[in-house]
């Protein structure tokens, strides 16, 4: 991590490789070829995970599926992703990196292909039992390719991992954002299957070139294990701030496009556009915060405590909460998807170099083993919270309508925000007080003493 050498956490690096435009002049084929084929399997994820909001919520109640089922269906996805992605990131030197990310491609493509087929089971029961089959097998897929990606990325840029990433989520933005419109676009246009199968077929069509392009990592098994990391304290803080961020953005998975559809009465082509809010601020604004993030590593901190407490606020003026007895308009709800898209930036985009600086300062031993532990730890703890989201989103939502609902769901960035801020505070004044105690300050009749000592 280039943060090393600034927080002295670490073995400083060489000054060649301290900024991003050094290195970014020098960059390698191997370097390229890694940035391109993450940027493909961002892209492809994103926009394959992001079709469903403007319709399937709408089409699963057509199916016999309540407001609730639909949200333990995206939940099933994220329940499934957690636990493949503690897996996948404990044995990725054992699998292979690379056999691991093009695996996982090919999975989640054919299963895309195989949701669009969903809508020709009959409705009730059997429709949901498939649904939830199908969507485990692509959390499956989605869990190898991101816990491998994530890996080769930080193998690859070692001193620059926030930058580089945050400059990839350019991409991730972009799925978010041509997800929704494309797929309600074709939605509305050809029916329910044709979104689905073009897009799965896209991301089949990368497996084979990604096979060519993306370069082999070797590394050697590690002893170290997840449970040895997540039980570092900070550790544990930065596991709540990445779980109560994907919990509130995997609220609205479920709701926001039911709320959009009865509030302001727009159609279904239109829904997609909605999110585009959200995700152009959120994919424009990473790469400046990534590069904050390695350039002063000394504000990541305070990057994450204020992008979480930003967030509880816009969740809580979302609906709006009833008690500020604000009426919603539809260029309010679309303000507020764009500070959400900020905000998140501010707290997801430093967590990761953070938790490996951590790593380091607590003995773990350098390498790809350990990438894949944080790797599989960061899919995990993302997953976990996407799918207490829509899980509990959905169920609140049905009781209690979508003001309330998201003013609740606000409550997770709040307890995350509140609680690594605390813990930040207490750690700077318990460096203060020990400081102080090895430099005890010298009173003016020493000071006097030393001088004249001196001359």
């Amino acid at each position: 991590m280039g943060s090393r050498g600034s927080d002295g956490a670490g073995p400083p690096r060489p000054p060649e490789d301290s900024t991003l435009g050094e290195e970014s002049r020098r960059l390698t084929r191997e370097q390229l070829f890694t940035m391109v084929a993450t940027a493909s399997i961002n892209f492809s994820s994103m926009i394959c995970y992001s079709i469903l909001g403007p319709f399937f919520p709408a089409e699963a109640e057509k199916k016999g599926a309540s407001n609730t089922i639909v949200g333990l269906i995206f939940g099933c996805f994220a329940l499934v992703n957690f636990s493949t992605s503690l897996i996948l990131g404990n044995y990725l030197t054992q699998i292979g990196a690379k056999f691991m990310f093009v695996a996982g491609m090919f999975v989640s493509g054919c299963v895309t292909i195989l949701f669009g087929i969903l809508d020709k089971v009959p409705n009730g029961p059997l429709f949901i039992g498939f649904c939830f089959l199908v969507r485990a097998m692509d959390a499956v897929g989605f869990a190898a390719a991101m816990t491998a990606s994530f890996s080769i990325l930080a193998k690859a840029f070692p001193n620059n991992i926030a930058t580089v990433m945050g400059s990839l989520e350019i991409f991730t933005g972009l799925g978010l954002v041509l997800g929704p419109p494309l797929g309600g676009f074709l939605y509305q246009s050809f029916g329910y299957e044709v979104p689905f199968i073009t897009l799965g077929c896209v991301v089949l069509v990368l497996v084979p070139v990604n096979m060519c392009m993306l370069p082999k990592y070797d590394s050697t098994p590690s002893k170290e294990s997840f449970w040895k990391l997540i039980l570092l304290p900070k550790v544990l803080l930065l596991c709540l701030t990445i779980f109560s961020l994907s919990a509130c953005l995997g609220f609205l998975d479920p709701t926001m496009s039911l709320f959009i559809l009865k509030k302001f009465k727009l159609p279904a082509g239109y829904v997609g556009l909605v999110f585009l809010g959200l995700a152009l601020s959120y994919s424009l604004s990473s790469p400046l915060l990534g590069f904050i993030s390695d350039k002063l590593p000394h504000l990541r901190k305070w990057l994450m405590v204020s992008g979480s407490l930003i967030t509880a606020l816009c969740f809580f003026m979302l609906g709006p909460a009833p008690v500020l007895h604000i009426e919603s308009q539809l260029w309010m709800f679309v303000l507020v998807l764009v500070l959400i898209g900020f905000s998140l930036g501010m707290s997801a985009i430093p967590v990761f170099p953070e938790i490996l600086q951590c790593a380091y300062e607590n003995g773990f031993e350098e390498g790809l083993s350990l990438l894949g532990l944080v790797s599989g730890l960061f899919s995990a703890m993302w997953s976990l919270g996407a799918f207490m989201g829509p899980t509990l989103g959905g169920f609140l939502n049905e009781k209690l309508g979508f003001e309330w609902a998201s003013a609740i769901q606000g409550g997770w960035a709040l307890l995350s925000g509140l609680a690594i801020g605390i813990f930040y505070i207490a750690e700077a004044t318990r460096r203060s007080s020990s400081s102080s105690l090895q430099n005890p300050p010298v009173d003016n009749e020493e000071r006097t003493h030393l001088l004249a000592s001196e001359t």
